[in-house]
């Protein structure tokens, strides 16, 4: 997805576009910084500018035809040169929560082989399952200590662009259960330092420091092999 900048650069707040298509309050643009729904990531909020005037974003989806920005308000045409910036303060919090999310999958997955089964990351608080057969609260709480060591060291956070033939040859490139999609053909691999190699199209930060501190909220037994780990972060 060329028009999808915050694929290249998570840092990115504010960007210029044209708007390829205006169908009332739904647009599509010939790029974006704005992140769509996908992989238990939410959408980014912000704005649209035209100038002086402003249109709210209230949710952003992939389709067919590009990524979708609704707005708040009918306006905006095909043609038009725009101004996006992103609800920074929200984003950040989403970029924390899913490198978060990593760190402590790699570390289940390294301690007991258990692959995702499904993943939401929230503003507040986040949830992740796993494939598992047998857990209880001291063990769950163990993983988190561990994942706050990850924090710790202050690990970068890289990503590159591989050919999914290269990327297969990659060892666990994916820790969900599903596997890779089938109609990815352009893998974007994420490393976080020398602990973790993963195949992910979301946003993080630059380092694993600042996550800040991974807090344990609740365990869940969701069904057979199926357990429900809920987590939060505080600053550092």
């Amino acid at each position: 997805m060329d028009e999808a900048l915050y694929l290249k650069d998570h840092e990115l707040r504010s960007f210029e576009a044209v708007v390829k298509k205006a169908e009332g309050t739904h647009l599509i643009l010939d790029q974006t910084a704005f992140y769509p729904t996908s992989g238990g990531q939410p959408f980014d909020t912000g704005k649209i500018l035209r100038g002086d005037e402003i249109f709210n974003v209230l949710d952003v989806k992939k389709s067919p035809d590009g990524i979708i920005h609704m707005v708040d308000r009918e306006g905006l045409h095909a043609g038009d040169t725009v101004q996006g910036e992103i609800d920074w303060n929200r984003r950040y919090k989403l970029m924390r929560m899913h490198t978060g999310a990593h760190i402590i999958c790699q570390v289940i997955h390294k301690q007991t082989g258990a692959l995702i089964t499904g993943n939401q990351l929230g503003i507040e608080e986040s949830r992740i399952d796993f494939a598992l057969d047998n857990y209880n609260q001291e063990m769950m709480q163990q993983y988190i200590n561990e994942a706050n060591g990850v924090v710790a060291r202050d690990l970068p956070i890289t990503f590159e662009f591989k050919s999914r033939e290269e990327a297969m040859k990659i060892p666990q490139l994916s820790k969900l259960a599903m596997g890779l999609p089938p109609q990815i053909t352009t893998v974007r691999i994420l490393s976080i330092g020398d602990f973790d190699v993963q195949a992910d199209g979301g946003t993080h930060v630059a380092s694993t420091k600042e996550v800040g501190k991974i807090v344990l909220v609740k365990c869940e037994n969701k069904g057979k092999n199926n357990r429900r780990l809920y987590y939060r972060l505080d600053e550092a």
